[in-house]
């Protein structure tokens, strides 16, 4: 009897092991779903790589883009947001939304800034812009097209670059929204 019992006790005890062992697992695949839905459709880390937002970001500021905003409402003007380039896989932009759909974009030779033949009020440009690029004469954007600067306007390629040009709403990750590296300029960024 002392062995039937012993053996009970063992079978007992490996299937309390097995069963700790299966909430574990549930318990971390419940963490990694929620993980990548958080990353994929929430807020993802991103890292600023060069001047071309100098000074509203730095080059190593890490950043929360805020993907969750576009889904409810348009991009607005001013909003600087992070988009794909398209002739490279896996790069990135940031930049500052200056034109919205359906409007003309000019530069004017002093670097002044015309939407639809209007002078736009903005001070995130650093300095004179020196190229006016696709906007020399107007730039018409489309349905879904943004036209963007970046702060640091004579070292940004941006709206102006044939090779950027307007950015589309479908390649938009999505807007920064805090910076949280360095912790001594940790800030929710302001747009507007």
């Amino acid at each position: 009897m002392e062995k039937e019992e012993k053996g009970k006790n063992s079978i007992g005890g490996i299937k309390g092991v097995v069963k700790e062992i299966v909430n574990v697992l549930i318990y971390l695949a419940i963490v990694f779903v929620l993980t990548y839905l958080v990353v994929e459709y929430v807020g993802q880390r991103t890292v600023v790589s060069g001047s071309s937002m100098e000074s509203t970001l730095s080059d190593g500021d890490n950043l929360i883009v805020d993907k969750l905003s576009y889904r409810f409402k348009e991009p607005e003007r001013f909003d600087i947001i992070v988009f794909k380039f398209q002739h490279e896989e896996n790069t990135y932009y940031i930049k500052r939304i200056i034109g919205l759909p359906g409007e003309t974009v000019e530069i004017d030779d002093n670097g002044v800034i015309y939407i639809d033949g209007d002078e736009l009020e903005e001070s995130y440009g650093n300095e004179v812009m020196l190229d006016a690029g696709l906007a020399e004469g107007g730039f018409l954007l489309g349905e879904d097209e943004y036209f963007v600067l970046g702060d640091n306007r004579n070292g940004s390629s941006d709206s102006r670059d044939p090779s950027v040009a307007a950015v589309t709403k479908d390649s938009i990750l999505g807007r920064a929204w805090v910076r949280i590296w360095p912790l001594t300029k940790f800030e929710v960024l302001q747009h507007q």
